[in-house]
């Protein structure tokens, strides 16, 4: 059976571009059209300015991928693009647009858990270079070129002011299935992982994989497979109307 197509947004972490996700246009199937979402000040946007609030940029991401979001799409984000991805859908139920048929979390505590104080030293260069150190997901050559370093702990740093803006609200769990990977060296303890179920009345799960903050890397392929599988039972419970 054809399936119909379905679009992915993938929103980047923080510190990151669009580009994290470009391999997974040709690693997922046709008719999963993987969006790469790319952020204000950075990648191909690298001389636009910074937005640094959270609820301003959830806007200006669903008003520039209106488009998709009309459509039959599904949301995925690592570790701040979670939150991120979180944000358009709660944003597209209380404006009682479409909503997403599928929500992957990946490396984010629940929006409930989110502690802001993890963000709090945003402007401080030496900490921010021993995040990056300690999550691992930042090649050496980054480190070793003062002027790459710079780029990235700018972008680092107002991604940081963005996770530091958010403000969880107790409403409705969403009525969409919510599918969660997690790293099981990751700094994020297993209950805020965990509480992820609270925010959905559909089909919850809960995917463990070995590795850090960064376990996208290693177990991409995996993690991909999850993605087309969990689409493709989302596409035969929904299907297309003409």
């Amino acid at each position: 059976m054809k399936l119909s197509k379905i679009d992915l947004l993938a929103l980047p972490c923080a510190g990151a571009s669009a580009t994290m996700y470009y391999r997974w246009r040709y690693l997922l199937p046709e008719w999963i059209r993987v969006h790469p979402v790319e952020l204000p000040g950075r990648g191909t946007r690298l001389q636009e300015s910074f937005i640094e609030n959270f609820e301003s940029l959830i806007d200006q991401i669903c008003n520039e991928h209106s488009a998709v979001l009309q459509g039959r799409y599904a949301l995925f984000g690592h570790s701040m693009g979670a939150l991120l991805s979180y944000g358009i859908a709660k944003r597209q139920c209380a404006l009682q647009k479409p909503l997403p048929l599928s929500l992957f979390v990946s490396a984010c505590s629940s929006p409930s858990q989110h502690d802001i104080k993890r963000f709090a030293h945003r402007h401080d260069r030496t900490q921010l270079i021993n995040d990056l150190h300690r999550q691992g997901g930042t090649p050496e050559e980054i480190f070793q070129c003062d002027e790459m370093l710079d780029l990235t702990l700018s972008v680092l740093a107002a991604d940081y002011g963005i996770c530091n803006s958010f403000r969880y609200e107790c409403t409705a769990p969403l009525p969409i299935p919510i599918k969660v990977f997690a790293g099981r060296d990751d700094e994020i303890a297993p209950d805020r992982m965990e509480a992820w179920q609270k925010e959905t009345n559909a089909i919850f799960s809960l995917d463990w994989f070995n590795g850090g903050h960064f376990f996208i890397r290693q177990h991409e392929k995996q993690m991909l497979a999850t993605i087309k599988n969990e689409l493709s039972k989302t596409a035969h419970r929904h299907p297309a109307t003409v």
